[in-house]
């Protein structure tokens, strides 16, 4: 694994950048003028985009969902097109697909199956599309740069009801269903056509686009959606309409739909079928959930003081899931810490529904959580999955390739945004694993592509450490400048597709310092994260040097807590600068007037792989 990624990249000097190896396809990037060496978009840079206009009928006692999806296709880039390339995730459940994930043989069927195709309003031959697991590409005329072209789709397929992965049933009236649509593949400047299929463990990467989706289900069942709901008042009934509307500019919690409510079937119109319609512009993807007999509690907050722009928050949920009565509390406090402390950015979307289900994933404006047994669960699970919103949904990172650049956001957000919700949290998710595996087979660099990884670096590679990578920094410039540094890159990059080298270099950018010595090291290059006390002496005046040695090149923050021959104890931090010129040990001058008689090293959020010589006894 390691001399395949060593082999991937190739040292060459770009601009003041020259520290880090950047793999050719980005040399190619920055030769062409899509991206810049400054971390900022290039003058030639360009993505694709689509307009989507969904019609779903959905059964919730078949589980059958049949749909009609129109796609007006845009090429913006500089190539003509001679070929689309799809993207079909329920065939992730289709048998005889190679996938990673394990599906029961009663959730596998038949998978997509696509009634009727026309392109530009002329039919085309189903057999021209080329199915091949959960990728689909056909042959099209030519369609040149700045040219559009309309796609329609017939289709049915059945959803999943065990076996869930990210979407399906959760009981026999709740259903989560997310990737229900075939959607064209992002066409990027890195690598053309994303033709990675998806196997059920990796995640994904589409393009910026409008939805317009009308979903169809029978009365009683509401209808959750990303994007903002057009026809409220034609679905609900009056009472629960009237309570959305008022959650949408209230701070306190709404019960929009409760106990009463359900038993009296008076969630919707009392029509046979209700269609809710929804749109959301210039997002990655849309996801939708359904229930008839789930509760749902809601509430706004301002999360732009100067436009006063409100987001609304919801939890809709199963009564029976004690948990969730706080769910709403612990989401509208993590959009509120989101929004004015850590990324300190405003929420960017309308509303954020957490929606009780069967897993723990993120999508635009919508999370699909499992009911947990204890409220910190409760807490790192809520603020985790809706930290998701900025990245990857705001940001458009690539998930597929490079998992860490959403997966480490939301690890960090999790380490950060639970004390701000229960001061008593410790959040240490992923610390000892990080630590303990460092070093090992599995322990690659974190460039790594997401799809090579295996064993215990398919997880600690994806979360904790770029989480730490992100914290170390954000711990080595101060907040200020960390803030700087990271609203640069969110402002140049919201709405596209940044990879790897656009972060490294635009937060270079944004704090006005060259971190190639910092990004290097912590995420191209392998290594035990590993420090360890070798000597406590005295020095001049009664001073003390404490001697701390670096095993690797890994830059680790310092974290000693000192205690002297009186009882008393104080505590002391060196950020990862100490390590910046690459030296291998590091002296920490204590001035006191009296004896150390122990040092202890380490904190909950530094991964240490041998905490055994991480004591030093002082013999005074």
């Amino acid at each position: 694994m390691k001399f395949k990624i060593i082999a991937l990249f190739l040292l060459i000097s770009v601009a003041t950048q020259a520290q880090l190896p950047v793999a050719p396809v980005f040399q190619q990037a920055f030769q062409k003028g899509t991206r810049d060496a400054s971390g900022a978009p290039g003058a030639k840079y360009w993505q694709n985009t689509a307009d989507y206009d969904l019609k779903i009928n959905f059964n919730p006692i078949t589980r059958e969902i049949k749909g009609t999806v129109e796609i007006n296709y845009v090429n913006n880039s500089p190539d003509v097109l001679n070929e689309l390339w799809f993207k079909l995730y329920p065939n992730l459940y289709q048998k005889g697909v190679v996938r990673k994930a394990r599906i029961k043989d009663a959730d596998l069927g038949d998978g997509v199956q696509i009634t009727n195709v026309q392109f530009n309003n002329q039919p085309k031959d189903i057999a021209s599309l080329i199915i091949e697991g959960t990728n689909m590409h056909t042959a099209i005329a030519p369609l040149a740069p700045g040219k559009s072209l309309k796609l329609k789709f017939e289709y049915h397929y059945i959803l999943n009801k065990g076996s869930h992965m990210r979407t399906g049933q959760v009981d026999e009236g709740a259903h989560f269903i997310a990737y229900f649509f075939p959607r064209v593949a992002v066409y990027d400047d890195i690598d053309g056509w994303n033709k990675i299929p998806y196997s059920g463990s990796e995640e994904f990467y589409n393009d910026f686009c409008n939805f317009k989706a009308a979903i169809t289900v029978p009365k009683n069942y509401g209808v959750w959606a990303t994007g903002d709901l057009l026809n409220g008042s034609e679905v609900f009934s009056k009472d629960v309409f009237r309570k959305y509307q008022l959650a949408n500019k209230s701070d306190e919690t709404i019960d929009v739909i409760d106990s009463i409510t359900l038993v009296q079937n008076k969630v919707t119109a009392q029509r046979d079928f209700n269609t809710f319609k929804f749109e959301a512009k210039n997002v990655v993807d849309f996801a939708f959930a359904a229930s008839n007999h789930y509760l749902w509690k809601s509430t706004s907050l301002v999360v732009d003081p100067i436009s006063k722009r409100r987001t609304r928050v919801d939890a809709v949920f199963n009564a029976s899931h004690k948990d969730y009565y706080e769910v709403i509390d612990f989401a509208k406090k993590t959009v509120h810490y989101m929004s004015y402390v850590f990324p300190k950015w405003p929420f960017p979307y309308s509303h954020e529904t957490v929606f009780d289900g069967l897993d723990q994933m993120e999508y635009p404006m919508m999370v699909n959580d499992n009911p947990v047994d204890n409220r910190v669960d409760a807490i790192t699970l809520t603020d985790h999955e809706i930290f998701h919103t900025m990245f990857p949904f705001y940001m458009g990172t690539n998930e597929t390739k490079y998992g860490w650049m959403d997966e480490g956001w939301a690890t960090i957000g999790e380490w950060l945004i639970s004390p701000m919700i229960d001061s008593t949290i410790v959040d240490d998710y992923g610390v000892g694993p990080t630590g303990s595996t460092s070093g090992t087979k599995d322990d690659v660099p974190i460039m790594t592509f997401t799809t090579d990884l295996k064993g215990a670096g398919s997880f600690t590679n994806n979360y904790p450490k770029p989480g730490f990578g992100y914290l170390f920094i954000k711990d080595y410039l101060g907040d200020e400048l960390f803030n700087k540094a990271l609203h640069n890159y969110i402002t140049q990059w919201n709405g596209k597709h940044p990879m790897p080298y656009d972060f490294f270099y635009s937060m270079n950018t944004g704090s006005g310092k060259n971190l190639d010595w910092f990004w290097k090291r912590w995420f191209f290059e392998e290594g035990v994260t590993d420090l360890a006390i070798k000597n406590v002496s005295p020095v001049n005046n009664g001073d003390y040097a404490i001697e701390i040695e670096n095993k690797s090149q890994k830059p680790l923050p310092i974290d000693l807590t000192i205690t002297y021959n009186d009882g008393s104890v104080e505590k002391k931090h060196h950020n990862i600068g100490v390590w910046e010129k690459g030296n291998a040990t590091y002296l920490s001058v204590i001035q006191t007037k009296k004896k150390i008689v122990k040092v202890v090293m380490g904190s909950s959020h530094v991964p240490d792989k041998n905490k055994a010589d991480n004591t030093f006894e002082v013999k005074n």
